[in-house]
């Protein structure tokens, strides 16, 4: 599965805007949902001959500070009382949750994202993770998938200690480029040593894993200076990185107004930079697991790619396929029983919702059956770069030719450009067509031939 192949023209050829699918259908065709809904769905996973096991999520949204390519939903602040108001609301939430799931549904998965986590002091972890062991039902030992998102910044080798007390036993550290330039020009001056010392804290710890995020195509970036990004970051060796690409939207998120367009390279020197960052990556020993991921052979991303047992979810690629996830705080998304649900994305609005007693729930969807049935196959293809038609037959009692003749010949340009290729019984991704996996997915994407969709995801490469 590690076997890839960069080629430059064809990725050319198809750089287009297009979902992450970390959901299918995605965030952007959600609609009106109420709370009752969200319960009904709720209540229905309980009744499973089997209940699934709970994945949690809970959202932090609060930074100190802004980091000018950021899109993610947030409170820049430096009024730390902030997260009290924040965790009294988001306790009060957890026993709402708490209410609707059998207690002896284990939670398997636990992730706190943000904003940035790492924003709450020592005493606010320890009260979050005692109010979700007080309602949920966490591992008492360390075989949980428990992870958070940490800026290197925000925290000291003690915070890590405080961390793995608790029960994380995985992290995920942003550094996105270490070069003290771009650093500059994003508001992001973070020191290698500040890096090392928390990834140092991390193994001291004992940590079951430890990622990277890097992010290329922000300003000054060129092939040079991320070639020694990534020698840096290969040199501290985590178990997982994440080369991420700039989406340069500053009419959706104001803060990336506050970079200089003409700063930022070019296209042309972009790709050159994935180009590099593939070959560095992969020579270094890591291997491609999709969508901008790379996992050492011995992690458990890229195990559960060779054992056919890797997902794709809201948080991204987990070998955690079979859980219902709940999740928690201001514009967290769920996905419970065949249902995706969203809550309110601003403070004022969530806080008003607990306050009249409602779960702040505004959007969300029920899965149709087809919309279950082409989640299956971009996840089979997201996660394996494979789809066994026959398999999508026992499965759905379909006949594949018939259902997607559109989808097939759609492909048919693909299969031309050695993207893919049909086998006995399916199709093959090739290695060429790995990198472009976002777009052999959108070919079973009904929901973006509606127009005007695509302006919403960021590009492909």
């Amino acid at each position: 599965m590690s076997t890839v192949q960069f080629d430059a023209e064809l990725i050319r050829r198809y750089d287009t805007a297009g979902p992450r699918y970390t959901s299918y259908p995605t965030a952007v065709a959600f609609g009106p949902f109420t709370e009752d809904e969200y319960k009904a769905h709720a209540y229905m996973s309980n009744e499973d001959p089997i209940p699934l096991p709970l994945s949690l999520y809970f959202h932090i949204p609060f930074c100190d500070t802004v980091c000018f390519y950021c899109a993610c939903n947030k409170v820049v602040t430096k009024d730390h009382s902030k997260s009290v108001t924040y965790l009294e609301y988001l306790f009060r939430e957890i026993e709402m949750q708490a209410k609707l799931y059998d207690r002896d549904r284990t939670v398997e998965q636990l992730h706190w994202g943000g904003g940035t986590p790492t924003f709450l002091n020592h005493d606010e972890m320890r009260a979050l993770m005692e109010k979700t062991r007080e309602h949920f039902s966490l591992h008492i030992t360390d075989e949980g998938d428990y992870s958070i998102e940490i800026d290197p910044r925000s925290v000291t080798p003690e915070t890590i200690g405080v961390l793995r007390e608790i029960g994380f036993n995985r992290f995920s550290l942003g550094v996105q480029d270490v070069n003290e330039r771009v650093q500059a020009a994003v508001n992001r001056i973070q020191p290698i040593e500040q890096t090392l010392a928390i990834i140092e804290a991390c193994r001291a710890q004992g940590a079951k894993s430890i990622s990277v995020d890097l992010i290329y195509g922000l300003p000054f970036q060129s092939v040079e200076s991320f070639r020694e990004t990534l020698d840096t970051i290969i040199t501290l060796s985590p178990d997982r990185i994440s080369v991420f690409n700039y989406a340069h939207m500053p009419n959706l998120f104001k803060p990336q107004r506050r970079i200089n367009e003409v700063d930022l390279p070019s296209p042309e020197t972009k790709l050159q930079i994935m180009q590099l960052a593939v070959e560095h990556l992969t020579s270094a020993g890591y291997e491609y697991i999709g969508m901008d991921h790379f996992a050492k052979p011995d992690d458990e991303l890229a195990i559960a790619q060779r054992n056919g047992t890797l997902h794709r979810n809201f948080q991204g690629y987990t070998t955690h396929a079979d859980c219902d996830l709940v999740a928690m705080g201001v514009s967290s998304i769920s996905s419970v029983a065949e249902s995706y649900s969203q809550n309110a994305k601003n403070l004022g609005d969530y806080y008003a919702a607990i306050d009249a007693g409602h779960f702040p729930v505004v959007k969300g969807l029920t899965l149709d059956d087809d919309d279950v049935l082409r989640r299956y196959i971009i996840q089979q293809l997201a996660c394996h770069f494979t789809l066994d038609f026959t398999q999508v037959e026992r499965l759905f009692d379909l006949t594949f030719a018939r259902y997607f003749e559109r989808e097939l010949a759609m492909l048919e340009a693909m299969i031309g450009d050695d993207l893919l290729k049909f086998t006995d019984t399916g199709l093959d991704v090739t290695p060429s067509g790995r990198f472009l996996i976002r777009n052999i997915c959108m070919v079973f994407d009904v929901s973006l031939r509606k127009q005007g969709v695509q302006q919403r995801f960021s590009r492909v490469i």
